[in-house]
């Protein structure tokens, strides 16, 4: 096995596409791995982790610093132990040092360990979702580190999770394959998007079949609540309306602007201060309820999760796939909010996460949360065509990925002309919007 790494960037802050309060010019973008395999069948694992622009070659930088974990090993024997492959990876005893679990090095973890994942399920011939679906409890709690959390969540209490949620099992997999699963679209309501734009964009999105749209605020209070206004009369008020402040304020102040925006009924507020701000949270979480608290994008690590869920500091967990190091960390956090009754709502908003949140919403609602009450996944519009099987969303739902893998190997062509910077949409005159 080999790897091969890319620093792929899409210029979307032309359109204003991705722009919110802290991030006003993203160039969404991707650190990708291809790990190649001399495997008969020619398998090749493919894993991104998620960036805005600069600093991609520092997360494809790190991606190579991890990469001889897994470069040279057999294919059969990496996925017959993938707990003890992603213990290898985030214990390195030297590049430890560079988080730990956390930061780029854990940015960089997520794209390889999503990889040997997606090199796991094109093996098994299933997409993701369906791979975790299959697996025994006691498969899967094999490929969770419960280190620093089994004070909350024990190796037994994932076994009777997962054992409990096996009834009805295969009912809700028809379901899923029937019907889809519910996504919510953050499409109309980017911050660089003109205000006089936003009722056009609403009317869209329900047209499209979305029930639920989700509104950047965090500038200044008076123009967020007037944005507000707009998508809230423009979908009235039987849809719902989540707004994300993507960390503007700080406690006290976001306090005082969500209770002033509370006026359009918000679901949530996403992100409302800084992510480790634990007690922060909990607290703004006190002051504004009934409106719903909700963060996960930039939350770290499984360790951080567990704090947010003991303090009873969020109300909806919104774990990141690259954020997290991989999908054996995404177990451990979707058992986590489990045994704390929390739904996961997964941030999905830039390049190649709603490939990745698809699979990490439809597991658990088959094999672990066993319901859809106030789950949805995030959905952009954006970018999507770069991928070899990309999402499908239908009448506001997504429909169940049936290729194998992980849903996130970029086109070929899509990687030269968006490489960076040699690729021609970085030099040449027409950049794609």
């Amino acid at each position: 096995m080999r790897a091969v790494t890319s620093d792929v960037r899409f210029p979307t802050a032309r359109s204003g596409a991705g722009s919110d309060a802290m991030n006003r010019d993203p160039d969404y973008s991707a650190a990708y791995v291809a790990l190649e395999t001399d495997h008969p069948e020619g398998l090749t694992g493919h894993g991104l982790t998620f960036t805005i622009g600069r600093g991609t070659e520092v997360c494809v930088a790190a991606i190579e610093a991890l990469a001889p974990h897994v470069v040279g090993a057999d294919v059969e024997e990496l996925v017959e132990d993938l707990g003890g492959s992603w213990r290898r990876l985030v214990t390195d005893t030297q590049l430890r040092w560079l988080g730990p679990e956390k930061g780029v090095i854990h940015l960089a973890t997520a794209a390889v360990v999503n990889a040997v994942w997606d090199l796991y399920a094109k093996l098994e011939r299933k997409p993701l979702w369906k791979l975790l679906s299959d697996l025994t409890p006691e498969q899967l709690v094999a490929c969770i580190d419960f280190s620093y959390i089994e004070d909350v969540l024990t190796p037994d209490d994932a076994l009777e999770l997962l054992h409990r949620s096996r009834a009805g099992k295969s009912e809700r997999e028809a379901t899923l394959l029937r019907d889809g699963f519910p996504a919510y679209t953050t499409s109309a309501g980017w911050l660089g998007y003109p205000e006089q734009t936003l009722p056009e964009r609403a009317r869209a999105a329900l047209a499209d079949g979305f029930t639920h749209l989700k509104l950047k605020v965090g500038g200044d209070l008076e123009s967020d609540l007037r944005r507000a206004r707009i998508i809230r009369e423009t979908i009235g008020p039987d849809n719902r309306l989540s707004l994300d402040a993507n960390q503007a304020w700080g406690v006290q102040q976001a306090i005082e602007a969500i209770n002033v925006l509370a006026e359009v009924d918000p679901w949530w507020i996403e992100e409302p201060t800084s992510p480790d701000d634990v007690l922060g949270l909990a607290r703004i979480r006190d002051a504004v309820a009934p409106v719903r608290v909700a963060t996960g994008e930039h939350v770290q690590n499984r360790v951080i999760f567990k704090q947010l869920l003991q303090l009873g500091a969020i109300d909806v967990c919104q774990l990141d796939c690259c954020r997290l190091g991989g999908v054996n960390e995404v177990l451990a956090v979707v058992l986590l909010a489990a045994k704390f009754g929390v739904p996961v709502c997964p941030h999905a908003g830039g390049v190649g996460l709603c490939e990745y949140a698809q699979h990490v919403s439809m597991f658990d609602y088959v094999a672990v949360g066993a319901s859809l009450d106030d789950r949805v996944c995030e959905f952009v519009d954006h970018l999507h065509e770069h991928f070899v099987d990309p999402v499908r969303v239908a009448r506001g739902r997504y429909l169940a990925p049936t290729a194998p893998g992980y849903s996130i190997e970029i086109k070929p062509e899509s990687l030269a002309e968006f490489a960076f910077p040699d690729g021609a949409s970085w030099w040449s005159e027409e950049v794609p919007a």
